[in-house]
């Protein structure tokens, strides 16, 4: 049975869509909600590739009976009344970019976000797109580095959706943009802005979410793409070799993952003379659990009891205007070519400058 456009009129004005897909978020910081979440995360064949049958009993013999209640207490120290920081930080990025665009080319576009992992889903939100006359879709995830857990997973997704749907829209999707020249930049000026305020640590960690060593191996370039965006930013910021390092957090699990790992670092850093450090998660493009409790909290104090004396951790793009900014360019560019029936854009980029004054 296919999916109804229930609010499907021949009269309805064409948009264009944007949709931003961030991973997910459970709805609540409570062990039930994450249990809900951690199942639909961890059971994507994308994010664990491990025979489906061995791993259903690891997932609900062990896994799921003791994970959530550990997840749901280091949540509830991040949490606030509006939700968790994830999806408080995409909601912003969502509405600033459809004002922006919005500016630029009229009410013809529809800007949404959704959650591949929780809510809102990818399906809800396509189904409120449709309904409201989007006959042209472009689907950004949130993701600057190409990951087959995260990018992929994102496609399979949408891809899943429109097997349900009898009428399908124009459809684009961008895959990564690891080494743009305006997030680089955007990047670079975050960091810049907080060696004014706090000063430049002896090394600046740039820390991005690890995967199993075996997934680079078998083809996945998202450890290339890490290491081109370092060293992109670096450039940016004038870094030499020896004032910043690639690292790789959040593992678990026995197997060998990206290494060198973002915790051990941190460890060995005092006792070869690195008492302060700068550390930035490029691969995130909003705070979140992992960057607010695991960077800022966790790893913090791993390399002060090592010996180190100042740790700073610099926050993601979030919504910063400059981060809109860079995202309404990777729309302009990724929409060329299409005609759809609101009036043309005034320009066909935003251009930078006016953006950062």
């Amino acid at each position: 049975m296919y999916r109804t456009n229930s609010g499907f009129s021949h009269e309805q004005k064409d948009k264009l869509g944007v949709l931003l897909v961030n991973l997910g978020t459970p709805d609540q910081p409570e062990k039930q909600a994450l249990r809900r979440y951690l199942k639909e995360f961890l059971s994507d064949p994308r994010v664990v590739e491990v025979p489906r049958a061995i791993w259903w009993f690891i997932l609900n013999g062990v896994i799921l009976n003791f994970r959530p209640a550990r997840s749901a207490k280091a949540y509830k120290t991040v949490w606030t009344d509006e939700g968790s920081p994830l999806l408080i930080h995409t909601k912003k990025q969502a509405e600033k970019l459809q004002t922006q665009l919005t500016e630029q080319y009229g009410d013809g576009v529809m800007v949404k976000f959704a959650m591949r992992y929780g809510n809102p889903s990818i399906t809800n939100t396509i189904d409120d797109m449709l309904n409201a006359g989007v006959r042209k879709l472009l689907v950004l995830p949130l993701y600057p580095q190409y990951c087959g857990a995260t990018t992929a997973s994102t496609f399979d997704a949408i891809a899943a959706d429109f097997t349900k749907r009898r009428w399908l829209p124009d459809f684009r999707f961008i895959s990564h943009y690891h080494d743009n020249p305006l997030y680089i930049k955007a990047l670079a000026d975050k960091v810049r802005q907080h060696w004014q305020q706090h000063g430049q640590a002896q090394k600046l960690l740039m820390s991005y979410h690890g995967i199993p060593k075996r997934y680079l191996t078998k083809g996945d370039p998202y450890y290339c793409e890490c290491h081109k965006t370092s060293r992109l930013l670096a450039e940016e910021l004038g870094l030499n070799k020896e004032q910043y390092l690639t690292c790789f957090q959040s593992r678990f699990g026995r197997e060998e993952w990206l290494n060198p790992y973002t915790d051990e670092t941190l460890k060995a850093l005092p006792q070869q003379g690195i008492k302060s450090v700068d550390v930035v998660c490029p691969g995130f493009s909003a705070d979140c659990l992992e960057t607010i409790e695991e960077i800022g909290e966790e790893n913090r104090e791993y390399f002060i009891q090592a010996g180190g004396e100042t740790y700073h951790y610099i926050e993601a793009l979030n919504s910063d205007q400059q981060h809109i900014h860079v995202l309404a360019n990777l729309v302009a560019d990724n929409i060329a070519g299409w005609s759809v029936n609101f009036a043309q854009p005034r320009q066909r980029s935003i251009e930078y400058k006016k953006v950062s004054g």
